[in-house]
């Protein structure tokens, strides 16, 4: 279907020094975004919120390597008539899609999800390709507890994720695929070890299925949740983090995956850049090892801009800021004072 080889999109998207931002908030989570600075979230204030991210030059060329979009965003132009998806093309990134309709309530699984989205993603997966996008999300969500996760659960989400990804490869689309262990799930207590068992034994699973559906490991990114305790319970150190996370990742990833974006996953913002770092400088690994976040990119950029024409400039060099932190997380070089300096 295209001269574009799968392996090399997947290689630009954990380029060295960069990572993916991921700007696919749905209207729902987008509008509480925008509540927190008391702005209306209309399709055009969405749009002039992604524009100043997206014309950010300094962050999206040398920090960004790939953006993840939602829907209305990838349909979306800018004030001069631009689609967005071309702005984050000009500035040398790559357009990417969340595919997944969300997570819903997984029958006679009681406190746990299943994703849905498969129906007709073939057909949406063709047309999203016809409007520039490149690689796509499909977020698998796992919930923490003493007695959860449960076989079935881990599963049956596993199995989703092999099934988009091999409908994404089949349509040249790198899949990003994301299993999300939830940090702040209930009650929030679970020990790092714990975190460890249940992280060891999804991604064991999704790579067993990812196989089982033929899909191309080079031609995929896995977006995985750092080894971390529960958001209740937090008194891991960073140094404890980044070994746990590097061995858990070890003992599951094949070598042949190009690379690991993490997701921030409730961490704070400084938080997730230092385990990166920390893991970057500390260890030797067989992939890549970089960011994919949202929040933790996007927050204090969203409160320097508030929604007004005149911030602009402040919101993209709060985002340029936090980008180029990142970008030295994913080198391993961050330290703790250069965000003082800032």
């Amino acid at each position: 279907m295209t001269t574009e080889r799968l392996e090399d999109i997947a290689v630009a998207m954990v380029a060295d020094g960069k990572g993916i931002l991921a700007a696919d908030e749905s209207s729902g989570t987008i509008k509480k975004r925008f509540d927190s600075i008391q702005v209306e979230s209309t399709a055009d204030t969405r749009r002039d919120y992604r524009e100043m991210l997206f014309r950010a030059d300094d962050a999206m060329k040398n920090y960004i390597s790939g953006v993840i979009l939602y829907d209305e965003t990838l349909r979306q132009k800018a004030v001069d008539g631009t689609p967005l998806a071309e702005l984050i093309k000009a500035a040398g990134s790559i357009p990417g899609i969340k595919v997944d309709a969300g997570a819903k309530d997984l029958p006679n699984f009681p406190g746990e999800s299943i994703t849905e989205g498969l129906d007709g993603l073939r057909e949406r997966l063709q047309e999203y390709y016809g409007l520039g996008a490149r690689f796509a999300k499909w977020r698998g969500v796992i919930a923490i507890s003493d007695g959860l996760p449960t076989w079935g659960a881990v599963k049956q989400n596993a199995q989703a994720l092999a099934r988009y990804a091999a409908l994404c490869q089949e349509a040249g689309i790198v899949p990003i695929v994301e299993p999300e262990v939830l940090m702040d799930g209930k009650p929030g207590d679970h020990s790092i070890d714990r975190c460890y068992d249940v992280t060891e034994w999804v991604l064991k699973t999704v790579f067993t299925e990812l196989y089982d559906a033929r899909v191309s490991l080079e031609g995929m990114i896995l977006k995985p949740n750092m080894v971390i305790d529960g958001k209740n319970a937090r008194k891991a150190s960073v140094e404890e983090v980044a070994e746990k996370t590097v061995r858990c990742l070890k003992a599951t990833v094949p070598a042949s995956v190009p690379g690991i974006a993490f997701l921030s996953g409730g961490q704070s913002d400084e938080e997730a850049t230092a385990h990166l770092s920390a893991m970057n400088s500390a260890y030797d690994m067989p992939w890549k090892l970089t960011f994919s976040y949202g929040r933790a990119l996007q927050a204090a950029a969203l409160k320097a801009w508030g929604g007004k024409t005149e911030n602009v400039a402040a919101g993209q060099r709060a985002f340029a800021h936090r980008a180029r932190m990142n970008s030295m997380a994913a080198a391993g070089t961050w330290k703790t004072d250069l965000e003082k300096a800032a």
